[in-house]
């Protein structure tokens, strides 16, 4: 099969098309035959080995069809989403015609939308329902507020907390991309530097935020939060370096509610990847409830064209590579 291999750790150029075994479904896997899959920030830190040493072929998401299943539960030829549970990481991922997936890790889904549209949807849509739902308990006129809003992450996130009725601001640090951010649903989009509080138009304190940045505006994030409300830490877009001498004595707003939420849990006890509900997130693509849909298409040999985009942060959502 071909598949995009990385020949050492490094930039873009490391990114090469090759012919390589296929897979086999063993106990417990299912293997899929890739038709598209969506590109993730994570990516660009295993190719150039910043987590550590991670398969030649990378990957942590995909839409496709069930060659064989060896857990007997999918069909041959069956409709599925595969994201995580090892992917790209601990075993050759989705950047190829064929990936074996565990059978936890991998959801059916009925669906009348081409492989491109669908491939938009589930790392983003399903993380950004886990954090909304689970870590934020967002409810119908909450203030949320999405810090990194332009990132495929963070339209997920808005899109969906605007079909929930919350009131969204978005943070960018694109000016030019706030009337996009706006038809998703955001009710303001704020710069994405400096404070919160000072922003000009800050409203007021947040019910809760998700902050997509990382540990470089986490503290600003929870002084801007009501007591009692939530702060849901999700994306690492300012790097990864970690927070300095880190004190909740001192740094930590007495009432705010910090949790973290990593997709790599995807498939684990009590992360069950059925507890997020797909099918219903296809469907209201469907219908154009949400919007969620590539903001580029690429083909396996554009992968290093596509890497450049994303490390130069001028992907504008989320791109996706048709097989």
């Amino acid at each position: 099969m071909k598949a995009v291999v990385r020949k050492q750790y490094g930039g873009p150029e490391q990114l090469s098309v090759m012919e390589v075994p296929t897979p086999r479904a063993g106990p417990g896997t299912v293997l899929i035959q890739v038709r598209a899959f969506g590109l993730n920030r994570a990516e660009l830190y295993m190719r150039r080995g910043d987590w550590g040493d991670v398969a030649v072929i990378s990957g942590i998401e995909c839409v496709g069809t069930v060659v064989e299943d060896g857990s007997g539960r999918l069909c041959s030829g069956q409709t599925v989403v595969a994201m995580m549970g090892g992917m790209g990481r601990s075993f050759a991922g989705s950047y190829a015609e064929y990936t074996a997936v565990p059978a936890s890790n991998v959801l059916p889904i009925e669906t009348s939308l081409d492989w491109d549209r669908l491939a938009a949807l589930p790392e983003a849509y399903a993380v950004a329902w886990t954090c909304l739902h689970r870590n934020l308990a967002i409810e119908p006129g909450q203030r949320l507020v999405v810090r990194g809003g332009s990132a495929s992450l963070g339209q997920a996130a808005i899109d969906i907390a605007a079909q929930l009725g919350a009131e969204v601001i978005a943070t960018t640090r694109r000016p030019d991309r706030a009337d996009s951010l706006r038809q998703l649903g955001a009710h303001q989009v704020l710069p994405a530097i400096g404070e919160l509080a000072g922003a000009e138009g800050w409203p007021g304190k947040a019910d809760a935020v998700l902050d997509l940045i990382g540990n470089t505006t986490l503290l600003d994030s929870m002084r801007a939060t009501r007591r009692g409300g939530r702060v849901c830490l999700a994306g690492f877009l300012g790097g990864l370096a970690p927070l300095a001498d880190f004190d909740p004595l001192s740094q930590m707003p007495s009432g705010v509610q910090l949790s973290f939420f990593g997709s790599f849990m995807f498939g684990q006890p009590g992360f069950e990847l059925a507890d997020v509900p797909m099918q219903q997130i296809v469907d209201l693509a469907t219908t154009g409830q949400y919007q969620g849909r590539p903001a580029r298409v690429f083909g396996l040999s554009d992968l290093p064209e596509a890497h450049r985009l994303m490390e130069a942060n001028e992907a504008g959502g989320k791109l996706v590579v048709v097989v």
